[in-house]
């Protein structure tokens, strides 16, 4: 395992789209365990395979201490809407609120290939959407209407209780 540098917006890396993975060997194990160690290290909810330069569809999302590893996902179902704050660790610094749907279903594969079902609603449901959008090259803020709709971070510790410090970056 190994931290690995984060591509950022502007890198041409960032708008991969991911192939499906059809092996599931040590090259996908040591890129899962990359992702999970770069995504806790950063850190943030999620990350996602072209967001350290690789354009497989594998993404890793940690959500009160359970890490997900989902490779080829896919979201089969989904209901509601939830408009919230929302941030990526390659676009650093700011966040903005966005609406995603707020319960998804996945259909995935583990690191062994084996056929896993999540739902998720919350912060997990939208780590989905966020990591899954990250494997079509797509980013959070294609949702926006303006850039001007992004809020800068604090740098040095927001003010408990402000959006800028109640932000989680997701991936």
């Amino acid at each position: 395992m190994s931290v690995r540098p984060i591509v950022l917006l502007g890198d041409s890396r960032l708008r991969m789209v991911g192939q499906p993975v059809d092996s599931f060997g040590k090259y996908l194990h040591e890129l899962l365990d990359d992702l999970a160690e770069t995504m806790r290290k950063a850190p943030g909810v999620g990350l996602a395979a072209p967001q350290l330069g690789e354009a497989v569809r594998a993404c890793t999302i940690e959500v009160e201490g359970q890490l997900h590893e989902l490779v080829n996902p896919r979201i089969v179902r989904a209901n509601g809407d939830d408009r919230d704050l929302e941030g990526c660790l390659s676009i650093p610094g700011y966040v903005a609120y966005v609406t995603r749907r707020e319960k998804v279903w996945v259909v995935a594969q583990n690191r062994l290939g084996k056929k896993i079902k999540i739902a998720g609603s919350g912060t997990l449901g939208r780590a989905f959407q966020h990591e899954i959008d990250h494997l079509d090259g797509k980013l959070y803020i294609d949702y926006l209407d303006s850039m001007d709709e992004l809020i800068p971070t604090a740098s040095d510790g927001a003010e408990e209780g402000s959006p800028e410090a109640a932000h989680v970056a997701v991936g």
